[in-house]
């Protein structure tokens, strides 16, 4: 063994040592401390028995960690993460009394409730004395890092391993353009800001145009903004980046006549549709097809290797992988130690966030309590801690295209703000992970395109329940004359409504109902994605046109049209094709939007093109409704309970980012800008075959009727080529 190998052994050695022997003083401390456990018999024993005990059961507590503890996680992977995050400390107890059963001393003894504190005090003391050992001996981390990365490279050395660049795409989920210059500007993202150099920061501080995508120039990396569809979320975002088509995704959630159910695009068994939906009109399966992996992603890509992907998370046996990442981050204990104690910080930093909010009278604010500290930690915490080290083992194992989404940021502004301390806050967490997957590429077997982008943006501003004193769903069935809540019917905007009825049937609503008590109104269905809302009617088969909803309510499309807090309505007309309708009776076709925007005019460029590209698809609903919006400081009012939201037009919502190596080439290729998550496909399925990379393996058109299509086809590779829209 050569001399560095004995030093390195040595070194490894040293911290076992000082990891068992810091254990060991944090056990004798405990039982000084906690009344409910002892190392000493009834009668009493000398310190060197009791140091002696000590030793034993923090070794014996350590030798069961390191062997027993992956045998269990892997035996509860089918326990929702969630559950298994709170799950940590119990199973810790649980290994530290067993622990103390095989002190061959049999002096040791602790309640079952305690051992739950000790395992939990324990862990974190190791993790931590072992983390502070590492992070001094840097020589020794990268050493190790290297190592690594040798063993990968002479495997792949003996099977012909790979020799081009692999790429990896890190999506912040609902970081826009301008809120990421804005908080490289404010110091939280000093990665990003490195990446960028100089001319990336004159960007940020508004010397520099910002939608340049020259901007990075003096940096290793460039940036530039790209506009999403109408529909302004994930569902819609990611499945075009990853399968090449967002065809007929109108909205986060949406109802289709045909089937009867409502499409949500976070439930397992819609993305699974929507994904079957997309491989088949692209006639190939993603943008991972060959030798990917996805991480955190509600589809898959195409990708074989699969951590935390919802689209196969309602599939059962041995098939549904998605879970895996989940064995391969909480084997370690020292990491389900870790996480399960960030997570526990996490509830409690949101915890005096909100009541800090409540107390100073902030506003705009939402209710932040239940289950959401819970749901917030969870994103946050153990999603970003599992997909980083997910993609961390991919980058190891040398794998050709890994895409990640990492969601913490997303969460928290729908909450508390997209330029909240709190959200920045996140960011700043987003930004060491990114530095972390950085410093691993140049330890990986082979060289490494870092790409980050996001699927949209946030727009800040009240909910429309807060300004007005209702939701949507209030003021639709208003506008029909259906019963209301007593206390929206005494809003303003819900008097109003009632009153446009009663003028429009010329007779009462309470009367009407009397004279016809045994007739069922025909409710509608009301559906809300942000600031975008939907209406459909479930007992007419095919899209409703205005003639008709007016037939059936006649005050109904008026009453939305003339809402102060509703900015646009489209509806499809029998004699003019689809329209826009607006406030003031402004109704203006489709067809004339680009010389006549009217009520789309402050929505900016595109907002025709994409309400006109929703407008074709087949599952568009009766009645698409946008919110108010104010461009001077770029608010919406959102449907949802939500003060920062996404889902429909106006603002930052519709602006993302994409954040590229020099390297690669200039995604724009002549464009003035990138429109729709397809043609942010065909950038990233372009710089996947650059310079010398892989080519993502395309088969020849044709219908797939399930997800389970065999990797090439042995047809000439090409460039995917889904379907046009009118962008």
């Amino acid at each position: 063994m050569s001399d560095g190998r004995w030093r390195a052994a040595g070194r490894a050695l040293w911290r076992v040592v000082a990891v068992w022997s810091v254990s060991t003083l944090t056990m004798l401390a405990l039982a000084g401390i906690l009344p409910d456990f002892q190392l000493q018999s009834d009668s009493g024993d000398s310190s060197t028995r009791i140091a002696m005990t000590a030793a034993l059961g923090a070794g014996a507590f350590g030798l069961l960690s390191a062997l027993v503890w992956p045998l269990l996680v892997r035996a509860l992977l089918l326990v929702p993460a969630l559950v298994l995050g709170l799950l940590v400390f119990f199973l810790n107890g649980s290994l530290l009394l067993l622990a103390l059963r095989l002190n061959p001393s049999g002096r040791g003894e602790v309640a079952p409730e305690t051992a739950v504190v000790v395992a939990a005090v324990m862990s974190a003391v190791a993790s931590a004395t072992g983390g502070a050992l590492a992070v001094r001996d840097d020589d020794a981390y990268r050493r190790r890092l290297a190592r690594r990365a040798d063993r990968r490279r002479r495997r792949g050395a003996e099977g012909g391993g790979p020799t081009t660049p692999g790429t990896v795409f890190l999506q912040f989920d609902g970081v826009g353009h301008d809120v990421l210059l804005d908080a490289v500007a404010r110091g939280h993202l000093p990665t990003v800001a490195d990446w960028l150099g100089p001319a990336g920061a004159a960007a940020a501080t508004g010397e520099a145009p910002a939608g340049s995508s020259a901007e990075g120039a003096a940096g290793t990396h460039r940036l530039s903004s790209w506009r999403t569809d109408w529909s302004s979320q994930t569902g819609a975002s990611q499945l075009g980046i990853l399968h090449g088509s967002n065809h007929d995704i109108p909205a986060f959630r949406w109802y289709e006549k045909d089937t009867g159910e409502v499409m949500v695009s976070n439930r397992p068994a819609s993305a699974a549709e929507l994904q079957r939906r997309a491989a088949e009109r692209t006639g190939d399966r993603g943008l991972l097809a060959q030798d990917g992996a996805s991480r955190g992603n509600l589809f898959s890509g195409g990708a074989d290797q699969l951590a935390l992907v919802l689209s196969v998370a309602a599939r059962r046996g041995r098939r549904n992988r998605s879970r895996a990442g989940y064995f391969a981050y909480f084997s370690d204990p020292a990491n389900a130690v870790r996480t399960a104690m960030s997570f526990l910080a996490e509830v409690a930093r949101e915890t005096g966030q909100s009541t800090r909010a409540r107390l100073s009278g902030r506003r705009p604010r939402v209710g932040r309590g239940g289950l959401y500290p819970l749901i917030r930690a969870f994103a946050t915490v153990v999603e970003r801690d599992v997909v980083v080290a997910a993609v961390i083992g991919d980058m190891f194992a040398g794998r050709t295209a890994v895409y990640a989404d990492l969601v913490a940021y997303d969460e928290v502004a729908h909450h508390s703000g997209p330029r909240s301390q709190d959200a920045y806050k996140v960011l700043q967490r987003l930004d060491r992970s990114l530095a972390l997957l950085a410093k691993v590429a140049e330890h990986a077997p082979r060289p490494y395109r870092i790409v980050v982008l996001s699927d949209h943006g946030q727009s800040p501003g009240e909910t429309f329940r807060t300004r007005y004193g209702l939701g949507l769903t209030d003021l639709v069935r208003a506008g029909c004359g259906l019963p209301v809540p007593r206390r929206a019917r005494r809003t303003h905007s819900g008097a109003e409504a009632r009153a446009t009825v009663r003028a429009a049937l010329h007779r009462s609503v309470e009367a009407d109902a009397a004279q016809h008590p045994g007739r069922r109104p025909r409710e509608p269905i009301v559906l809300a994605s942000g600031n975008l809302g939907l209406v459909s009617f479930p007992d007419v088969p095919h899209r409703m046109s205005q003639e008709e909803i007016d037939r059936r309510h006649p005050a109904l499309l008026t009453t939305l049209a003339n809402h102060p807090g509703i900015g646009f309505v489209l509806v499809r007309s029998e004699t003019d094709g689809a329209v826009v309708l607006g406030a003031g009776g402004a109704r203006i076709p489709l067809a004339r939007l680009d010389e006549e925007p009217g009520p789309l005019a402050d929505f900016g460029p595109g907002a025709a093109e994409a309400v006109r590209r929703t407008d074709s698809f087949p599952h568009c609903a009766d009645i698409m409704i946008n919110s108010w919006y104010e461009p001077k400081e770029g608010e919406v009012l959102a449907f949802e309970e939500q003060i920062g939201s996404h889902g429909g037009l106006g603002g930052d919502q519709t602006r993302a980012f994409l954040l590229w190596p020099h390297e690669l080439s200039d995604p724009l290729a002549g464009r003035g800008e990138l429109v729709g998550a397809e043609q942010v496909h065909r950038v990233l399925r372009r710089w996947l075959g650059e310079p010398a990379g892989p080519r993502v393996p395309v088969g020849p058109r044709r219908r797939i009727r399930g997800l389970r299509t065999p990797r090439g086809t042995g047809a000439p590779e090409r460039p995917n080529t889904p379907r046009e829209h009118s962008t």
